[in-house]
């Protein structure tokens, strides 16, 4: 009697078990608030890997940067100590190098013109390129043209950036542009760019409109010029050894997931785009529209040069006069 007890006492503990196993979570952190353009990639891709594994595999979201800024996150999943992450291309170059190229000042002329060398040939050639490091790039996604903000002055001109002090990316491509400018530059990890704004350790930062009304900058930033500057990508990454153990049809079920939420995340930063201006003139936030950009794009002609030495003439032109 005992003995047979114990077996039923077993079986179910085994049952219980095998029903826990049934469903693996994993990890995926943004820097940014949930409300925004990265919440809403995430919490799409949660929602569709979920459905299309049949609850197999859950999504558990995190946002703030509640599992560190976006480099760490990186990292951990290249560790392999965090399954997956979502990230602006900003530290990406520190890890996969080839990325580097994306970041240059003025090199895509609208978001349809990106979004297509993004989705192209370029762009998914470019994703492959992770696999050497540890990662599954799922896919491209997006941050938006980034712009200047800053607690001092009006920016009309490049002059007008001489002796800012901005927090940038940890980004070199950034960090060299930035410099030409005369800006004086000060690499920070997102999570603490709202409290050095505050606290006047730094006078601007740059990033795009979705990012500065869910980060709340308007509270910390008077002004803010639409530059246009740099378009900021954003990439889904996986840890490559996690990725390879899922079986042909759960690889296509997070690739296509990585799919949808790219089309939610790019439709909330068209609507982020759309309303931002005025969002932020209600604000407060004194919004210079229209700047003559050929003069910022000439304060660049010295870095530029080293862009062309360092990355080839040839492959910019080919990113900058890709057609669909």
């Amino acid at each position: 009697m005992k003995l047979s007890r114990l077996a039923a006492g077993l079986a179910l503990g085994l049952g219980i078990a095998g029903a826990a196993l049934a469903q693996t979570a994993m990890k995926i952190s943004i820097s940014t608030a949930q409300n925004s353009h990265q919440g809403v990639a995430i919490d799409t891709f949660a929602k569709e890997v979920a459905t299309r594994t049949n609850g197999r595999y859950k999504i558990e979201t995190f946002y703030n940067g509640a599992l560190g800024g976006e480099r760490e996150s990186i990292e951990a999943v290249q560790l392999g100590t965090q399954e997956l992450a979502f990230s602006s291309t900003g530290p990406v170059p520190n890890f996969v190098p080839e990325a580097k190229i994306l970041d240059v000042p003025f090199l895509f002329t609208d978001k349809a013109h990106a979004r297509a060398v993004l989705d192209g040939p370029i762009g998914q050639e470019m994703l492959t390129k992770f696999d050497a490091k540890g990662f599954k790039a799922l896919a491209w996604a997006e941050n938006g043209f980034r712009h200047m903000t800053n607690s001092k002055r009006d920016v009309k001109t490049p002059e007008d950036l001489k002796g800012l002090k901005m927090r940038t990316m940890e980004n070199p491509v950034h960090i060299a542009a930035y410099k030409s400018f005369g800006i004086i530059t000060t690499p920070m990890a997102f999570p603490e760019v709202f409290t050095a704004l505050q606290q006047g350790t730094v006078d601007g930062q740059e990033n795009p409109l979705p990012v500065i009304i869910s980060a709340k900058f308007d509270q910390v930033q008077k002004h803010l010029t639409l530059t246009g500057h740099v378009y900021s990508p954003c990439i889904f990454l996986m840890n490559k050894a996690a990725f390879d153990k899922l079986s042909a049809a759960d690889k296509q079920a997070f690739l296509d997931a990585a799919k949808v939420a790219v089309k939610a995340n790019r439709d909330r930063v068209d609507a982020d785009d759309a309303k931002g201006v005025a969002d932020l003139r209600a604000k407060g936030m004194t919004v210079i529209e229209t700047v003559d950009k050929t003069r910022f794009v000439a304060a660049l002609t010295p870095v530029n040069a080293d862009f062309e030495k360092q990355f080839g003439k040839a492959n910019l032109d080919k990113i900058r006069n890709y057609k669909p």
